[in-house]
């Protein structure tokens, strides 16, 4: 309140934590001047149990009218402690540098599986999708939605490149139950099988040139969106469902938390139970990051359905050749302003590449680590990973990418390799200032 009086503003609240604000444009220039000093100035408010508060801010400015300001500003659900600003043409960030807040409540989680199941019932029939180069997380949580459509009597299929991806081992697994021995089908497959009443779900990413396929993204009129990173500069827009959490660990997380309130524990199969587990075990790397007391208990919920830890490893298991990749990576590393920066010459697995960036985090001193590799096509790409207080999110994004606080991603298409690490030691730069 005392900031928009500062600012002559007007503010009103519409939902329990929710605020809508109303100011004139000549204010902002000053705000983003001073970087919004309220995201830090709201830090000195403590809950009893010692918990700093924290403020999302999403601001819309040059619409067309008071309606679409409104649409740009609450579009932009990405976490507290950062202020977003979008226009027409793009988008600004401040903040985002602090910790984000697990939610105890889970009344969200049980509106948004209330409102997917209506959506899987109104549905002819059910098409998942993750993004390019599917991982654990990305198959388990698809495999999840997959689950609750068997549950409610709709056919379900995942869309994915069975070239391409990560997850053979997981699809295979999972290929060998006879409910899902038809279910993975091409991206070509699924844009034949579309029709006006298809639901397609996207599952672990928001971006729609991320997505396995963006014509079937375009095709498609009924889209729900489940996702654990913040929402980037470009996110699916329209989307009749949208649950986003960036404080979840994985779209496996948020699947799980689904399934708890709309199904009965003892209908979800073992080779589901542990596809979700997977994407949870991968993300969190072991339960050791991005863990939250929610994060635990959908292990513990997989555990009861079925998921056992044992096959779960086994999923995560590297062939001898990605194992000797890996380590000829870290022997490219050198430290940078506390970060481990590895820049091998030979194209990498981009999976190869985010585990050297997860073991670069066991070197003392250093906290964040960003891997930097040819992709063989003539561009290059980056994976990122933090364990302390520097959010790799920002600075990926500072060069395209994206992701959460920490792991994070960009792609480099058509640029070297020198050129894409000059870009990424100036946002480094930039975000230390």
């Amino acid at each position: 309140n005392k900031w928009c009086d500062d600012n002559k503003a007007i503010i009103r609240r519409y939902e329990r934590d929710r605020y809508l604000i109303l100011f004139e444009s000549r204010c902002l220039e000053q705000l983003k001047a001073e970087k919004f000093p309220i995201i830090q100035e709201v830090h000195q408010v403590e809950s009893p149990t010692g918990i700093d508060a924290s403020i999302s801010l999403g601001l819309g400015v040059d619409a067309s009218s008071l309606a679409e300001a409104l649409q740009y500003a609450t579009a932009l659900s990405r976490g507290g402690d950062q202020a977003v600003i979008k226009n027409r043409l793009s988008f600004e960030f401040f903040g985002g540098r602090g910790s984000e807040v697990e939610k105890r409540t889970k009344v969200k989680s049980r509106v948004m599986a209330n409102t997917l199941a209506e959506l899987v019932r109104d549905s002819s029939k059910v098409l998942v999708m993750g993004h390019k180069f599917a991982d654990l997380d990305s198959v388990g949580g698809a495999v999840g939605v997959c689950a609750l459509a068997r549950l409610l009597g709709v056919k379900a299929n995942i869309v994915i490149d069975l070239n391409k991806n990560y997850s053979g081992a997981l699809i295979e697994m999972v290929r060998r139950q006879p409910e899902y021995h038809d279910t993975f089908i091409s991206p070509q497959e699924a844009m034949l099988r579309a029709d006006g009443r298809t639901l397609l779900v996207v599952v672990d990413t928001n971006r729609p040139e991320q997505v396995e396929d963006a014509d079937l993204l375009m095709a498609c009129n009924r889209v729900a969106v489940i996702d654990h990173h913040r929402v980037a500069a470009t996110y699916i827009h329209n989307a009749a469902l949208g649950f986003i959490e960036p404080y979840a660990s994985s779209a496996g997380e948020l699947m799980t938390e689904v399934l708890q309130e709309v199904v009965d524990q003892n209908d979800i199969l073992r080779c589901e139970a542990e596809a979700l587990l997977a994407g949870i075990v991968l993300d969190t790397k072991s339960f050791t990051i991005r863990t939250g007391e929610r994060t635990f208990d959908a292990a513990a919920y997989l555990r009861r359905a079925g998921a056992d830890t044992t096959d779960v490893k086994k999923l995560l298991q590297t062939d001898m050749d990605d194992t000797v990749a890996k380590y000829k990576i870290l022997q490219s590393a050198k430290l940078y302003r506390n970060l481990a920066i590895a820049v091998p010459e030979e194209p990498q697995n981009r999976v190869v590449a985010a585990s050297a960036a997860d073991e670069l985090l066991n070197i003392s001193g250093v906290d964040a680590s960003i891997v930097v590799a040819p992709d063989g096509n003539g561009g290059s790409f980056a994976s990122a990973r933090s364990i302390g207080e520097l959010n790799v999110q920002l600075i990926m994004e500072k060069v395209g990418g994206g992701g959460n606080r920490s792991a994070a991603a960009a792609q480099f298409a058509g640029t070297d390799v020198n050129t894409a690490v000059k870009r990424i030691y100036a946002a480094i730069d930039d975000y230390l200032g």
